[in-house]
């Protein structure tokens, strides 16, 4: 059992939706420095899930903590602020700035600063250092003067990293980041991945299971709400109950 305190846990969250019950005493954790993929087939409640960790539902019962403190009735702004960082769901790219205005906003955002303030922000050295920075670290910093409509699906992921990154988060959820990408996206985004952990952990949903079987240090298989086995990757492939219930016999 690890000695050490989680960065992020949840504690026998439930939530129903009527009859329905999307998240049934989920509890998981995620250690410094590790990548924890949660997996399951569609309408498991990974989504459910992740909105509960971020803020976006408000569970039945259960408790989320960040750092060791509980988080479970704040909102979606206060755990971004506190160091929950979000990405892939839903892109949220400035498609007619350039990448690094995309990057720059996003260490606004972080910074508090009102909007009307971002112009004279675009000549802040700081804030163009750290933006700069977050490019190198993805590998865009030669498309920084490129419009994010220009992109390719691929790099847009990456330049959601980078605006990410400038928020300096505790910890990464990422969901699905590898929807939609082709085997070039995916290895690069994977490579990425792999050495973001260094930065915080990660808390990644995925459907692909390549990347995950790649990148995980542990998975969680979550099934109609409920989490059936967490564990290494050896341990989940070689599981005859996942098996059963999820991955089938082709793994």
């Amino acid at each position: 059992m690890h000695m050490i305190d989680p960065i992020l846990a949840t504690y026998n969250l439930k939530k129903s939706f009527g009859a329905l019950t999307a998240t049934d005493d989920v509890s998981i954790a995620l250690f410094p420095g590790e990548i924890h993929a949660i997996i399951g087939p569609n309408g498991a409640g990974k989504s459910t899930l992740i909105s509960q960790i971020c803020g976006g539902i408000q569970p039945d019962s259960g408790r989320v903590e960040l750092l060791g403190h509980n988080i479970t009735q704040t909102n979606v702004s206060m755990r971004a602020r506190a160091g929950i960082g979000r990405t892939f769901q839903v892109s949220a790219l400035a498609m007619e700035d350039t990448v690094l205005q995309n990057v720059l906003l996003g260490a606004l955002g972080g910074s508090g600063t009102p909007w009307h303030f971002f112009r004279p922000a675009l000549k802040d050295w700081r804030l163009r250092d750290k933006a700069m920075t977050a490019l190198i670290h993805v590998g865009l910093q030669a498309h920084a003067a490129t419009r994010a409509s220009e992109l390719s699906h691929g790099q847009r992921r990456q330049l959601e990293v980078a605006v990410t990154l400038t928020l300096e988060p505790k910890v990464f959820v990422m969901d699905e980041p590898m929807a939609g990408l082709g085997a070039e996206g995916s290895k690069n985004l994977t490579e990425l991945l792999d050495n973001l952990r260094e930065k915080a952990p990660i808390l990644l949903v995925e459907h692909d299971m390549d990347a995950v079987f790649k990148l995980a240090d542990r998975i969680s298989v979550l099934v109609y709400g409920h989490i059936i086995a967490t564990g290494t990757v050896d341990e989940i492939r070689s599981s005859k109950v996942v098996r059963e219930a999820y991955l089938g016999d082709g793994v």
